[in-house]
Order: structure tokens, then sequence, then C-alpha cells
């Protein structure tokens, strides 16, 4: 049948895989058993053909790509929930990483993430965004590809270089302005983020493979050390989720998600969001149920997520939370009163008492009733409960179908190339009208600017790659991310 079984309480607890596009959430406080539930629901999507992304934080989340070592303990519990051939397993998987170390590199292009977005991974100003926006204005009139940091970086230098014309038409740019964005650059490429702009970008359809067998990929995000860089974190796994959005077609409810997306450290994302911000991110959480998308965020405490993200989410798994501080003691009220009641459970209670390996578990039934909140004890996952070794992941590496795509970088002609040919030509122009008498200066720069029979001009040039460009233009408006205009919005309110 098409469903994972979580556990078992009184009854069997599963999620049905018709509402695993409902969404849900899997939280408690550390060390209580959240990532093996994460485990338990990525590789039951998988066996139902589904294909899972999520982040690696800890690095124990790459044990799925490994058969599991099958303790008694382990065996114990299979026989307790009654769980018939229960045997080790791995699972198909393709590890990510956005630094290049531990996975193939993800990249997408400066253009793409649009001005906004990338203001916030640099956590510029107002004054300072509007500047950018003014430069990513500048590249489409210009028809400059911004693919990669240095574009973004000729490209300021350009705009610094030519700030009273630029001021004239855009509004004022100030040195100190475009300074301090060429710093957050230098910071922001020290730590890695470098790698994630440039190509080949990634491609959607590459999430959302299927083997041979027909289980679905699970896409591994390594973050051990993304996670210390928090808004790039949060901000890359926004922008997947807004591409996700923007270029899935409606299906409406299948028989099964064509996507799971599980957001771990799930509070990152509404850090410091601006109230705009998160009415957006819901709307897109409630609408990209409609593209066959399940997300699934995990966090320590429910109330991470603001409350109209936390009613949008239909299946819930609530490990224990220890009520040691008023924090805490929020925290628990604020998970007792979202399960549906039980009359057989004190919910506040149980959750302070729920032991390793337990959860209280609510996950939408037949005609998407939720089923009451029942103490659970959570199956065991049939992968490895832990880290893998280099070997291992080089292995599975060099078996990945995307590898020959994305291993090697791509640096076509773009805003840096275009750039550095006008300011060479520029400079020869110059050279040359020194060389020749006063009388014969206006003669060279006239050939050198619309060229001879025999040699093309610099302005014939110029032209000829603005055209080749320009078409392109309003493909790139449209391609940047969504996010770009959630996030325009909140500054400007």
């Amino acid at each position: 049948m098409n469903q994972i079984l979580i556990g078992k309480g009184e009854q069997p607890v599963q999620l049905l895989a018709r509402y695993g596009n409902r969404h849900g959430l899997v939280a408690g406080a550390t060390g209580t058993g959240k990532t093996v539930s994460l485990l338990v629901l990525a590789e039951g999507f998988s066996r139902l053909g589904v294909p899972v992304f999520l982040s690696d934080v800890k690095g124990d989340v790459a044990g799925l790509a490994m058969p599991g070592t099958p303790s008694e303990k382990i065996l114990q519990r299979a026989v307790q929930l009654g769980i018939e051939g229960f045997a080790p397993e791995g699972n198909p998987v393709v590890f990510w990483d956005l630094l290049g170390k531990l996975g193939h590199p993800i990249r997408t292009t400066v253009s793409e993430i649009g001005p906004s977005l990338l203001a916030r991974i640099l956590e510029l100003s107002d004054v300072q965004a509007g500047v950018l926006e003014i430069v990513f204005q500048l590249s489409d009139e210009q028809g400059l590809l911004l693919l990669d940091l240095d574009d973004l970086r000729s490209l300021l230098t350009f705009v610094a270089e030519n700030r009273a014309e630029v001021s004239a038409r855009y509004g004022l740019v100030s040195a100190q302005s475009i300074a301090a964005i060429q710093r957050n650059l230098l910071s922001l490429e020290r730590e890695g983020g470098k790698e994630f702009f440039g190509e080949p970008a990634l491609e959607l359809a590459d999430l959302l493979r299927t083997d041979l067998t027909g289980r679905g990929i699970i896409n591994i995000l390594a973050a051990n050390e993304l996670i210390l860089k928090p808004r790039l974190y949060s901000s890359f796994l926004l922008w997947l989720l807004s591409e996700l959005f923007e270029n899935l077609p409606e299906v409406g409810d299948l028989e099964k998600p064509r996507l799971v997306f599980i957001f771990d450290e799930a509070h990152l994302l509404f850090d410091d969001a601006p109230p705009a911000l998160r009415q957006r991110v819901e709307q897109v959480v409630r609408l990209i149920r409609s593209k066959g998308v399940g997300v699934y965020f995990c966090s320590q405490y429910p109330d991470d997520l603001p409350a109209e993200i936390l009613g949008q989410l239909g299946n819930r798994i609530q490990h224990a939370l220890r009520a040691y501080t008023p924090r805490d003691q929020k925290a628990v009220r604020t998970a007792a009163e979202t399960f549906p009641a039980n009359p057989k459970l004190k919910v506040a209670e149980v959750l302070s008492q729920l032991a390793v390996g337990e959860a209280l578990v609510s996950t939408l039934q037949e005609k998407g009733v939720p089923l009451p909140v029942e103490r659970t004890l959570i199956c065991p996952p049939r992968c490895r409960m832990g880290t893998i070794s280099p070997e291992e992941r080089s292995a599975v590496l060099g078996r990945s179908p995307v590898g020959p795509r994305y291993d090697t970088p791509l640096n076509r002609e773009s805003a840096h190339e275009i750039l550095a040919r006008r300011a060479s030509a520029g400079n020869a122009v110059a050279a040359e009208a020194q060389t020749v008498q006063p009388e014969e200066k206006g003669g060279v720069i006239r050939d050198l600017l619309f060229g001879t029979k025999r040699r093309q001009g610099l302005v014939e040039s110029m032209a000829k790659q603005a055209a080749r460009t320009v078409g392109s233009q309003v493909g790139r408006q449209i391609l940047r991310g969504i996010l770009g205009g959630i996030l325009g919005g909140a500054r400007k309110r």
C-alpha cells in the first residue's frame, strides 16, 4: 500500500502517501530522536518512488546510503512493532554540497538568484540593497550576463568608475555603498560562497529522479559547514523552494508526492525575517502542495515556526520537550494545543515524559481527517544510523548519475569578460590616438570606432554583442526567483 509506517502506539501509525504533500513537522529537544524520524520518512518515501531532498547538518543523515547493522535491540523493536521481513538496506543517494567538498557542486547564477535574495545573503543595509538593484538593472539594460561573483564585482567596478552618469539616470550611487558591497562579496567568497555562483546551474529535473528499480533518489545536501553560515544556508533553501514553486506544473492531489523537501534547522528561515516575508513564505508553502511537493520542517520547538506556517502542516511528529525554563514550558503548551485531542492522553504531561525513540504523532488519514494524537514507538530505519567513511562517500559519488554534468565548472563569456574587452579596446583607441599627428587623430579614432573595409569597428562589434545578449534579458528577469519580489516588497514596506 502507498503508506509509510511511522511506528506503533495502541495501533499502527502510518503516513498515507496521498497526503504526503500536506506538509509536516518533526520537532523535539536535542537527542530525543528527531534524526531517526527523518531517516524513517526519507527511506519510506524513497521506497514509494518519491524523490527526497534533505540537508545533513551533523553528518549522520549520510548513513541513508548504507545498510544498517541489525543489532539485537533494533531487531527486537522490529518484532515489537510487527514489521515483517525487516532487513538492513541502503538507499539510492546523491550527495550535494554548495562548497563542492562532500558532494556534487550546486550552483546557480547571480542573475537567477536576484538582487533581493542576494542582498539578504550579503546582509546589506537598505541603501546598499538599493545600489545592488541598480547594478542588476544596468546589467539587464546593457546585456551583461551576471553568472558568477567575478561578473558582479566587475560590474560594481564599472558603476564606481561611472558613478556620475549612473547616479544621474538611476539615483544616487555612493562610493561607500559600492565599497561595502565589495567587502561583503569578499567575505562571502572567503566563506566558500563563490562556488555557489556559476555554471552549470542546477537543473530541477535532477532532483526528481528515480533509480532503475523505481525507488526515489534521496538528495542529501552536506551542510555541516554550511550551517555555520546561516544566512547562506537558509537563503539557498529558500531559493530552491521558490524555484520548485515557479517551475513545476500544477498537478493537484496525486497518489503520492512528486518530491519531498525536508528543511532542517527550520528556524533559520524565519530569524530576522520581516512580516511580509513570513506572509509570502506561508503562501508558497500553501500553494506548492498543488505542485506535488511536500515540505517537512525540522526544528527543536514547534513555535520556531510562525503560526501561519504551523497551520499548514498536516503531519506531526513531536519528540520530547524538557520543560526546564519558561521558554520550554511555553513550547510544551504550544505543541499540546496544536495536536488533535485524544481523550486518553494528557499531551502536555506526556511531552516531557517521552523516552528517546518515542514521539507524539498525528497524521492525516482517510478524507484528510487528522488522526488523534498517538503516543508512538518510532520504527527503526533500515539504513545506517550514523556517519559514513570518506571511502564510502567517494564510492557513492563515483557511481552518481549526475557527476559528469556538475563536477566540471563552465565559464562562458559574461559581464567580466565583456567589460574587460571594452576596457582593453578603449585603451587601444587612446594609445593609437597618441601615436599619430593631431590632424590624423580624428580619422584614426573614426576607423577604430566604425571600422574599415578590412576590419570591424568597435561600435559594430559592441552592437553585435548587444544583439546577441539582449534577447536573453527578458528571460533573465523572468527566471529570477519569486523571492526577489517578495523581499523587495518586504523592504519597501
